[in-house]
């Protein structure tokens, strides 16, 4: 592909693929340092690492592009603390305590939320497709939260560390549909000042923990996966995720994100002896076919949400 080239929707969904499966590792690498690393640690070490590598690449954007960052800094600093800070501080204080299994399934949620803050802040009307295939996603996450009892519903409730990860699958899904206002900058400009909101929001939650005797039990495992959440959930995930949503939209792109539960059960049981039951299996082909359905909306569709037209 050229630079004068636009991504095909085909290359479009490709890279999101590869995103999901970052951030799917992600969860696997947030609940298997438990005890090693405390979480918001974990989130400074993060962004500082991606931050660090960036900014060779970015520098010179950023120095072209400080004066319309500085103009539109409230809505990067919007995006940075919802996308950057919130989302990760959530997700990780929850995988202390939750499995890796959930905190993925509960990412299917993003999805629809995605459509309800594009209607509630844009007036983006949502089309019956997607509202089919987000409907089907439901489904299938529905199924595995029941595991596959319907009466399950009566009895069902959420831990501390369940609700944690809800809080960033709210964060997650005002970043995606906001992701439309973001400074028409160059993407690592924009990349780095988010990560350096990041960085800033963490610290302090980060000295916190040391200041309460939290350690990180440093090690070859702990080394890796410093290595793998600054790398690849960080600085790849989101430049290629960022470039997504823009040509895809935020509802076509957010779509995407119900793959992670797929990913995810997946590696938790290969890595973390997470058990799978029929029940998930089940809802990940209903997964699987929402985000498939989704695929088939039209592109003048997409056109329209990446324009921000209702």
């Amino acid at each position: 592909m050229t630079a004068h080239q636009r991504p095909t929707p085909l290359y479009s969904y490709a890279t999101l693929a590869a995103v999901m499966l970052f951030w799917s590792g992600n969860f696997i690498v947030g609940r298997a340092v438990q005890g090693a690393v405390p979480p918001f640690t974990l989130a400074l070490v993060r962004w500082t690492g991606a931050a660090l590598v960036l900014a060779p690449f970015a520098w010179k954007h950023f120095r072209a592009d400080r004066a319309l960052l500085a103009a539109q800094w409230k809505i990067v600093l919007l995006l940075g603390l919802v996308g950057i800070a919130a989302f990760n501080g959530f997700v990780y204080a929850g995988l202390h305590h939750t499995t890796a299994t959930n905190g993925l399934l509960l990412q299917a949620a993003i999805p629809a939320l995605v459509l309800l803050f594009d209607r509630m802040l844009f007036g983006q009307r949502a089309t019956l497709v997607q509202v089919a295939a987000v409907l089907l996603s439901i489904a299938g996450v529905i199924l595995i939260v029941l595991r596959g009892d319907p009466l399950a519903i009566l009895s069902i409730g959420l831990n501390i560390g369940d609700l944690l990860v809800l809080c960033g699958v709210v964060s997650w899904a005002a970043y995606t549909s906001l992701l439309r206002l973001r400074p028409a900058s160059h993407p690592l400009s924009f990349l780095l000042v988010a990560f350096l909101i990041g960085i800033a929001a963490m610290a302090p939650l980060a000295m916190f923990e040391w200041m309460r005797g939290e350690r990180v039990v440093m090690g070859w495992g702990t080394i890796g996966s410093f290595a793998y959440v600054a790398l690849l959930p960080s600085l790849a995930a989101y430049i290629l995720y960022n470039a997504a949503v823009h040509e895809l939209g935020a509802g076509p792109a957010g779509q995407t994100i119900t793959l992670m539960p797929l990913f995810g059960a997946l590696l938790a049981a290969g890595l973390l002896g997470e058990k799978l039951h029929a029940y998930h299996l089940a809802g990940m082909v209903l997964i699987l076919g929402g985000i498939l359905l989704g695929a088939l909306m039209r592109p003048g569709q997409a056109r329209d949400q990446r324009s921000g037209r209702p």
